[in-house]
């Protein structure tokens, strides 16, 4: 069983930077980022394989980056240029099927959830 731990969430203003971080306890696999706010469903952000490919939703492209360190078993999510859209909790995922180049984009592919970080931005 791997545990994910995220942090690095928080209040930033419009137009700011923020980097989640998400610690596995064990090796992952593809890793995905969601998020979900208030009274909506929880959405793909986006996501990384373990060999380094990522894809995002189109409207984080350009703005949101996710990498990982398989070394520290860590990945991460630079969020730049926040939004106030941008305001959800958001949750990386892990799967444990040992695929070195896939990317998951629905929620039913990862076996392992962090407990989520909030981010806020404000206008």
């Amino acid at each position: 069983q791997v545990q994910l731990v995220e942090s690095g969430g928080g209040l930033v203003q419009a137009g700011g930077s923020l980097r989640v971080s998400c610690a596995a306890s064990g090796r992952t696999y593809s890793i995905g980022w969601f998020r979900q706010a208030p009274e909506k469903e929880r959405e793909f952000v986006g996501a990384i394989s373990w060999s380094g490919d990522t894809d995002y939703t189109d409207s984080v492209k350009g703005r949101f980056t996710i990498s990982r360190d398989n070394t520290k078993n860590t990945a991460y999510l630079q969020m730049n240029s926040l939004k106030p859209e941008d305001t959800a909790v958001y949750y990386c995922a892990a799967s444990g099927r040992r695929y070195y180049t896939t990317i998951y984009y629905r929620a039913d592919d990862y076996g392992y959830w962090g407990q989520g970080t909030q981010v806020t931005v404000s206008s």
